[in-house]
């Protein structure tokens, strides 16, 4: 594999703190690499210096001289001035770029229900987003860098972006760096991983799943200082082994390992525990919306945003909420928080629920932006129950990721990440008995949403999630329903999978209206439409023989190695020691030969995507 760009001991430090510490890394054709790690470790910082948008203390960036890079910042970089079309496609006459299908894949995908003509700065964040990525997407670069381009994307978006960055290029070609919470992305289109942490780069094979196995491999040969840690990882794994069945398609040796890791942890969450104290503590009334209608704000008349819809909660339920944007999910929030009143029907509450909602905005903590972090927690309580454990309040701001000097930070000196987690907390101890999260994994690293699941799991009360995290979704909650823009909230027994269906199913039927005002030649194309292939079907063909064939090898092998293992033990016993170096000599072989059978097995599963 050629190399394309790369890092030489880069340093990089802030005032008294240094970010990256001589890191060395690099870039190869057919890199598809995730970046990691806590907020604030460096991520985007060493993402910036690789795309030559800043410059290290010391160390320098090298690059293949015909090698070019495509940039993602996690701000708004476009001209608010410019109209839509303008802003993606520049001055270029419509039937220069309308002739591509691949910039005709791109413009269906990302903006084909955004108004061409619209000016830049009237969208809202999610079309800014999409703008931006369309953008980027529809030129040829060697290099493309996203920093955290999920942000402000629904489950669709998301879904779209992971199938065209796995179809852009053949196996073997171009590259990508990403920075994303989001671990279902992760995991779908990077074969490596990297964790920024502690002004180094510790690089990993495989998406997050492997990387979570990687790390907990680490951990446990570490000392007991990252005890805690480690923990958090393996009931992670244990989710990740035990959970959709999509996240089991691991290699069969992976598969084992993480059995033997994950051989002592419990369940996530007991279910049926949680229902009776949910029981005991909500009641058998919870929140209903019966035969609800709400009528769409600022549109025409009749126009509804809700149509004779029914939910009931029970106690201890933990619902997941996808939907397209616009069609009503944090209206969905307020109507069962008892913020907005249904035009026609009604909503039953419960006599003794307490509810609590985590919305989008941080504003919360503005009348609270004087004090310091542990100071606003023990204003509400100083101790609390989760998971039948008691906590002081110190404890739990520890667990998510407020360390003891943080935790002195006044509230205004916090980052987004620190205030977003600051907002969970200052919900959780007011002990509600029902918790409503609107987009809770917006600004948090991956170590902190793991805590925040940890701390989930145990919590004892009814809980509504609106997120377009996949991996949440299917983390924290037990059932998922959709809302698909048409006035009607539908169940999903098939989870997040089943919405993306139904939603490409939708829009091939045209039930789903396409942008308004957006050339025909964008507009045209659905956001459910295939990219080529980046194998062709004789290659795929061959892979899956290969992988047929590599599984075969691979059981063979570990029968030989049962029986030699079982034949050295029998040789130690007896005190042969000249048969049992040969029977280690053999057992090397047999290892060197299992390594490189997996190498193949890794290389063919990732022709066919898998």
């Amino acid at each position: 594999m050629a190399h394309l760009l790369g890092g030489e001991n880069l340093t990089v430090s802030f005032a008294t703190r240094t970010v990256l510490d001589g890191v060395t890394l690099g870039l190869e054709d057919g890199d598809r690499i995730g970046m990691v790690g806590r907020n604030g470790d460096g991520k985007s910082t060493l993402m910036r210096l690789l795309a030559l948008r800043s410059t290290p203390d010391s160390g320098r960036v090298t690059k293949r001289g015909d090698v070019t890079v495509g940039y993602l910042d996690q701000g708004d970089v476009l001209d608010g001035d410019l109209t839509v079309g303008a802003a993606i496609v520049g001055d270029r006459a419509d039937h220069e770029w309308a002739a591509n299908p691949k910039i005709r894949e791109v413009m269906g995908g990302l903006v084909g229900d955004v108004d061409w003509h619209a000016n830049v700065h009237a969208l809202s964040g999610g079309q800014k987003r999409r703008v931006a990525l369309a953008k980027l997407l529809i030129e040829d670069h060697d290099v493309i860098m996203l920093d955290e381009p999920t942000n402000h994307l629904d489950v669709e978006g998301v879904a779209w972006l992971a199938r065209h960055l796995k179809t852009r290029w053949r196996a073997n070609q171009g590259a990508f760096l990403v920075v994303t919470h989001d671990r279902w992305f992760l995991d779908e289109v990077c074969n490596y991983t990297w964790e920024v942490h502690d002004a180094m780069v510790d690089m990993f094979d495989g998406g997050y799943a492997a990387y979570v196995l990687a790390r907990a491999e680490r951990d446990r040969m570490a000392a007991v200082v990252e005890s805690k840690r480690q923990q958090l990882v393996k009931k992670e794994l244990a989710w990740l082994r035990r959970g959709a069945p999509a996240r089991t398609a691991k290699p069969k040796f992976r598969i084992e390992a993480a059995n033997d890791l994950i051989a002592d942890v419990p369940d996530p969450r007991d279910s049926v525990a949680l229902s009776k104290m949910a029981t005991a503590r909500l009641g058998k009334d919870v929140l209903d919306l019966e035969n609800v209608s709400l009528d769409f704000e600022g549109g025409a008349a009749g126009q509804k945003l809700f149509d004779n819809i029914t939910l009931r909660l029970a106690p201890g339920e933990r619902l997941g909420l996808v939907g397209v944007n616009g069609a009503g999910k944090s209206t969905l929030l307020k109507l069962l928080n008892g913020e907005i009143q249904p035009s026609a029907g009604k909503v039953k509450r419960g006599k003794t629920v307490v509810t609590a909602v985590l919305t989008q905005d941080v504003k919360e903590l503005d009348d609270v932006s004087d004090l310091r972090v542990i100071e606003v927690i023990e204003r509400e309580k100083r101790s609390f129950s989760v998971g039948g454990k008691e906590f002081t309040a110190g404890q739990l701001v520890e667990q998510l990721g407020f360390t003891k000097e943080k935790q002195w930070t006044p509230v205004s000196d916090l980052s987004g990440g620190e205030r977003r987690r600051l907002q969970l907390l200052r919900l959780l101890v007011g002990e509600p008995n029902v918790l409503m999260l609107d987009e809770p994994t917006n600004d948090l690293d991956t170590d902190t949403l793991a805590a925040v699941e940890d701390v989930l799991d145990g919590w004892p009360g009814t809980l509504v999630v609106v997120s377009h995290d996949r991996y949440l979704l299917e983390r924290v909650t037990d059932n998922q329903m959709a809302l698909l823009g048409d006035g009607k909230l539908r169940g999903l027994p098939g989870g997040v999978d089943q919405y993306l269906e139904l939603r490409e199913a939708a829009l091939a039927s045209g039930a789903v209206g396409g942008g308004s005002g957006a050339p025909t030649s964008a507009s045209g194309s659905s956001s459910s439409a295939a990219a080529p292939s980046g194998a062709s079907e004789a290659e795929k063909r061959e892979a899956r023989k290969d992988l047929n064939r590599i599984d075969r090898q691979l059981g063979k092998i570990a029968q030989q190695e049962e029986k030699l293992h079982a034949q050295m033990a029998a040789k130690s016993e007896s005190g042969d020691f000249d048969a049992l170096g040969e029977l280690n000599g053999k057992l090397r072989e047999l290892l060197d030969e299992k390594e490189g059978l997996e190498l193949e097995w890794l290389e063919a599963a990732e022709i066919l995507g898998e």
